[in-house]
């Protein structure tokens, strides 16, 4: 059983936050990180299609077969943004459930002794 304190919910609290400040900033790496492949997704896939003589649906496939690192780079980038977003999400509901607790020994400590004589 772990021991809880006001002073280990307070560290707690603050572990959290600090956590959450910098996970603004992986957030924001891996986000650029996705748009820079996204970009150069499009701009591959466009040269391929172009440069691909024939129909347009030809163009297409063709595009599709062709820019298959670049897309891939892509979705690993994309995966890499979800997962730190829904690592910051997780941190701020871990942070709303010690602020709970933190208001709950408040309370407690508050009407400690109270009616006692």
């Amino acid at each position: 059983m772990t021991v809880v304190n006001p002073v280990a919910v307070e560290d707690a609290i603050r572990e959290v936050s600090n956590r959450i400040s910098k996970g603004v900033a992986v957030c924001d790496e891996r986000y650029r990180l996705f748009l820079a492949a996204d970009r150069a997704y499009d701009a591959a896939f466009a040269r391929a299609y172009m440069a691909y003589p024939g129909a347009a649906h030809e163009r297409k496939y063709a595009a599709e077969l062709a820019t298959g690192a670049e897309r891939e780079a892509r979705d690993v980038a994309d995966a890499a943004y979800r997962y730190a977003d829904r690592q910051a999400k997780a941190l701020e509901n871990e942070l709303r459930a010690l602020q709970s607790v933190g208001a709950s020994m408040r309370a407690m400590f508050a009407v400690a002794g109270v009616g006692e004589r």
